[in-house]
């Protein structure tokens, strides 16, 4: 069965970082394509990075720009979200998600497995 867990969101100050996890159960991170995306409180989700597992490519959402840096740990299972100088815009629901046809893309109907999300809020 495959599970995603996200974790390492919390309260942070504007210009502050976090780096986000997700690890992956019920399939090794050898193929598919992980995805981040993130919902605010009355706003649409949106995507921010994915990563191909089979090849380490990379796609960002052009918002992403230089703050936000997907990598992956096949060897841990687990893909994190960098995230610098986050400002209050920042404050959302981050969730992974698995694209199992492996397309490089955030289209979140691509995505067919989810995780549960982790808050992040950036206030002072």
């Amino acid at each position: 069965q495959v599970q995603l867990v996200e974790s390492g969101g919390g309260l942070v100050q504007p210009g502050g970082s976090l780096r986000l996890s997700c690890a992956a159960s019920g399939f090794t991170l050898d193929y598919y394509t992980i995805g981040w995306f993130r919902q605010a409180p009355g706003k649409e989700r949106e995507g921010i990075a994915c990563i191909s597992l089979t090849d380490g490519s990379t796609y960002y959402a052009n918002f992403a720009g230089s703050r936000f840096f997907i990598a992956r740990d096949n060897a841990r299972n687990t893909v994190y979200l960098q995230m610098y100088n986050l400002n209050s815009e920042d404050t959302a629901a981050y969730y992974c998600a698995v694209d199992i046809d492996e397309r490089l893309g955030l289209n979140s109907y691509d995505y067919a497995y989810w995780g549960q999300g982790t808050q992040v809020t950036v206030s002072s």
